[in-house]
């Protein structure tokens, strides 16, 4: 077995364990709404959760990992070198925010990755600024979309059961948000897998296992999967923050969230565009919070939350290429 091929082995096996640290650190994303409800126990939301993110293979097409693949830099330039600088820097960045409970964003975190290792190669020349200027607009407009639409199904639902009483709506709800959360699940997996794959495709290509960029069969069996595994593995931390610290639920407010949230990453995915499932879940949450009164948002939170966002990119992004400028160093 030649060398090439073993750097490329150990580099797809590293995207793989980026994609179950993804799901592991967005199990919060996936779950925590139904377990502060109380709908679900952990045990079973976690077996949920990995369920519905493994059904979105059947149901997304690709155009997610487009972007990632050659819509953040030149894909000319990507080399084993900054792969592993990307996903080294990405998978760091995880590691450190969820020590810390700060759901940030591992989209951002490897975008951050990818940019910041291909900028030391290369030049800031090498980024395609049509695609990151998309992306970071949709870092404002996954939270608001998610916010705005929370806010939009609370009002109607809350509408709709204004005659009846609060333990029948909760009845009802508890059965809806299994509904809300298996279709949110569906849109975190559809559109965070995904981000794996375009960066494991971009491998391929450029050591010249493929010759177009087309996502292979294998590779997204294998990103949902790890992915699937990273969740059931839970990020218990970071489901504490997303689940009680930002506003207090209940199953009707769950079943809100999470169809507001599910709404915006389906919208997001068919323009292929690899938003942040954090920033959209937890900008649904907000909406939801908000409709009953202001303070019902612990805004002091939320700031510390939105602090990791502003931060992960250009976090990701030198951590990335320290280990790139390593990398060259040490395997000339």
């Amino acid at each position: 077995m030649d060398s090439t091929l073993l750097a490329v082995i150990g580099l797809v096996a590293l995207a793989l364990v980026f994609d179950y640290l993804n799901g592991f650190h967005d199990a919060a994303n996936s779950i925590a709404t139904i377990i502060s409800t109380r709908v679900l126990s952990p045990r079973q939301a976690i077996i949920w959760a990995t369920c519905f993110n493994m059904v979105a293979f059947f149901i997304f097409s690709h155009e997610v990992a487009k972007t990632m693949g050659k819509g953040i830099v030149d894909i000319g330039v990507i080399d084993n070198h900054v792969v592993f600088g990307a996903l080294v820097g990405a998978c760091l960045w995880n590691i450190l925010t969820w020590y810390y409970g700060l759901p940030s964003s591992s989209s951002h975190a490897l975008m951050g990755g990818l940019a910041g290792a291909a900028v030391v190669k290369a030049g800031p020349g090498v980024l395609v600024m049509g695609g990151i200027v998309k992306v970071l607009l949709f870092i404002v407009i996954s939270p608001l979309l998610g916010m705005l639409l929370g806010l939009f199904f609370g009002v109607v639902v809350y509408r709709l059961c204004s005659k009846s009483t609060p333990s029948k709506v909760d009845r009802f709800f508890r059965k809806g948000q299994l509904l809300s959360s298996a279709t949110y699940c569906m849109g975190h997996g559809g559109n965070d897998a995904q981000k794996t794959m375009g960066i494991i495709t971009c491998l391929l290509v450029s050591n010249h296992y493929l010759n177009n960029f087309e996502v292979p069969g294998w590779v997204a069996a294998a990103c949902y999967a790890a992915m699937g595994l990273g969740t059931m593995s839970g990020g218990w931390r970071i489901v504490k923050t997303m689940g009680q610290k930002i506003s207090k639920l209940k199953p009707v407010d769950g079943f809100c969230a999470e169809s507001g949230a599910a709404a915006t990453l389906f919208f997001a995915s068919s323009m292929g565009v690899p938003v942040s499932t954090t920033h959209t879940i937890t900008g649904a949450i907000m909406g939801v919070g908000t409709m009953k009164r202001f303070s019902a948002v612990k805004w002091g939170v939320a700031g510390q939350i939105v602090w990791a966002w502003v931060l992960t990119i250009p976090g990701s992004a030198a951590i990335s290429a320290v280990v790139y400028i390593l990398s060259r160093g040490m395997f000339k």
